[in-house]
This record gives structure tokens, sequence and C-alpha cells, in this order.
């Protein structure tokens, strides 16, 4: 199976030579485009994790999680699961490290453990996302797109809890 990777790689080679594609240029020239829309988008980036870390640090989110906890109750969201579903639309690997700290606590095999790995596969990071690509592109006004996702959220959230409990 390690193979098949540099097979991958060769077919695309290939398949760029026999269409006539200077492979080696294109290769360079995306390079070049990424590295100027990594420069491009570093700002939104350094300002989205600076936002995630002053929420962190003021005990923000510890606040948001007490305001939340009579809705969470009532969905059967565990409140060991809360914090992952508040830091994921905002910072995947502030999430990824919530993650691993519930499977560390509770593990994989508990109730909480499986919903925390279902709603970390089943929802996204919105804010990071909305950030980067839009920014990236220069669009200001992003107009329905933060209500849709929101939505998309919660739902993913909420699906999550049903299918869990269902087959945990």
């Amino acid at each position: 199976m390690s193979y098949i990777i540099p097979v991958i790689i060769l077919l695309i080679l290939a398949y760029g030579h026999l269409k006539g594609v200077k492979v080696y240029e294109a290769f360079i020239e995306g390079a070049v485009e990424g590295m100027n829309i990594t420069l491009k988008i570093f700002p939104y980036i350094v300002a989205m994790l600076m936002a995630i870390a002053m929420l962190r640090c003021s005990g923000g989110l510890d606040f948001i999680l007490y305001i939340l906890k009579p809705v969470t109750a009532f969905i059967g969201l565990p409140a060991e699961v809360v914090p992952l579903v508040i830091m994921k639309p905002l910072s995947g690997s502030g999430a990824l490290g919530i993650l691993a700290d519930i499977l560390k606590r509770v593990g994989a095999d508990s109730y909480p453990g499986v919903l925390a790995s279902v709603i970390m596969s089943s929802t996204e990071t919105i804010f990071y996302t909305i950030t980067v690509y839009f920014g990236s592109v220069g669009i200001r006004n992003i107009r329905h797109t933060l209500a849709a996702a929101l939505i998309a959220e919660v739902t993913g959230v909420v699906a999550s809890v049903m299918i869990c409990s269902r087959f945990f």
C-alpha cells in the first residue's frame, strides 16, 4: 500500500506530459500563487486566532457555558461536550484540543466521547472559514452566509445528539 501515493504522482505527471503541459513550470506557478494567497489571508488568520485566545483567557467561554446550560440540558448535550460545540465554529485546532481532552477524561467509548467525535466530524469551523475565504477575495458583505452556516451548525449538533443517543 505504500506505493499508492508515488503511483498517483507519477500518473499525474505522465498525464500532464501527454497533454503537453509543462508540469514543473505549472507547479512553480501554482506554488507562487499559493504563497501570494497565504500572504493575503495571513492578517485574517492572526485576527481570528487572537479573538479565540481572548475568548478563552477572559473567561468568556465559561460564561457562555453557564448561559447555555438550560438549552444543552434540554437537548441532551452532556456538559463535557459543550466547550467543543462552542469552539468548533471558531477554531478547528482549538476544537481538536478540546476533543482530545474529552477523550482523555471520559474515554473514547463513553457517550460523551462518541458524541464529541461525531460532532467534530459533522460540523465546520464557520468563522474561520468565512474569515479566510471571504477575506482572501476581498468580500466584505457576507450577506446570509453566517446565518445559513449557523443553522447548519445547530442542525449538525442536534442530529449528532439524536443519532448518538439512538445508537449508544
